[in-house]
């Protein structure tokens, strides 16, 4: 039963989340935080991997939608970081959707921090993410593919206007293959 507990947990996390993401304030926000680390009590790495990874992503959703909301860098770096967690389980060779989602994800808040910390390095390996994400999701699954090509754009978008041209064209030309691909 107690997997049972966790599973309700998980939920209602993600259900608090989305409500944060309508409202005003990070009441709610907060909220999915505390329930989501609940969920990972019972929910761990040991006992059910892939259900403690699908717990992580979620953490590291609330995380980022909580560190768009308030000014300092601390909920984006948990938010890396529990997306961080979710991919040691969440492997490309095990659950590709499902890794490209985490990476997409970490893509996403990496961008978001990178902006917030004007980081070059940071901004460089969201594209990164982004970029692997786009490449899982358009050989498997076409449909999300555009999920990520929005963050390629967006990454590509900050770097331009944040950083030299030298910079820019340092950091695009690791990922020259994958950008060659996508529409932009």
């Amino acid at each position: 039963m107690p997997l049972d507990w966790a599973a309700t947990q998980n939920n209602l996390g993600n259900a608090l989340a989305r409500l944060g993401e309508r409202e005003s304030g990070t009441k709610r926000l907060e909220e999915a935080v505390g329930t989501h680390r609940e969920a990972l009590k019972e929910r761990t790495r040991d006992r059910v991997p892939l259900q403690w990874a699908a717990s992580q992503n979620n953490l590291g959703n609330a995380l980022a939608s909580l560190g768009e909301r308030e000014s300092g860098p601390k909920r984006l770096e948990e938010a890396v970081s529990a997306y961080r967690e979710a991919l040691k389980e969440r492997t490309r060779d095990r659950v590709p959707l499902d890794w490209a989602a985490s990476q997409n994800n970490l893509g996403n808040a990496l961008a978001r921090l990178g902006d917030r910390k004007k980081s070059v390095e940071l901004l460089c390996t969201a594209l990164e993410k982004h970029c692997l994400a786009w490449g899982t999701w358009y050989g498997k699954a076409p449909h999300y593919a555009p999920i990520a090509e929005d963050g390629i754009r967006a990454d590509l978008s900050l770097l331009e206007r944040s950083f030299s041209p030298a910079t820019y064209k340092a950091c695009v030309q690791k990922h020259a293959d994958t950008l060659n691909r996508v529409k932009r």
